[in-house]
């Protein structure tokens, strides 16, 4: 059985956005948008937020074309993820992120956020996005199995 708090990164080349979620509640939080294209200040702060959240496991989107074909993106998000595992030494799961940008700028819409702040948070929103769709997905199958 899954346990403990989960992090959730969307992938980008110049943004990170990260949410936080819990096994416990199967809720998922968005957390920031790390900027910048460096390596080491993203990783600098994926530490520090490794070390305040304690994740007993990582999320990584994988985003894909709309016809599920891999492309330049989806090839650095995996080395990314891979970078995750290496760095800290914690289990990574990739998830499917197909228009999880979309429906964030949407949910974003939905809620009044003037396009100015749906920039500023949309990665950190689509990161949730990811992250409960994991959590949903994982509870799917586990109910599944137990039908």
């Amino acid at each position: 059985m899954n346990r403990g708090t989960v992090l959730a990164f969307d992938f980008g080349t110049t943004k990170i956005g990260v949410a936080v979620g819990d096994w416990e509640t199967r809720m998922a939080h968005a957390l920031e948008v790390i900027r910048g294209e460096a390596n080491d200040p993203r990783f600098a702060r994926i530490a520090a937020l490794i070390d305040e959240w304690r994740p007993s496991q990582l999320v990584a989107g994988l985003p894909l074309s709309l016809d599920g074909e891999e492309h330049d993106l989806t090839r650095r998000a995996r080395r990314f993820a891979n970078q995750l595992n290496g760095r800290f030494n914690l289990p990574v799961t990739l998830v499917d992120e197909r228009l999880t940008s979309v429906e964030a700028d949407a949910r974003l819409r939905e809620a009044g956020v003037n396009a100015a702040g749906r920039k500023r948070v949309e990665d950190s929103v689509a990161a949730q996005q990811i992250l409960q769709d994991h959590f949903d997905h994982v509870a799917n199958d586990h109910a599944t199995a137990h039908a």
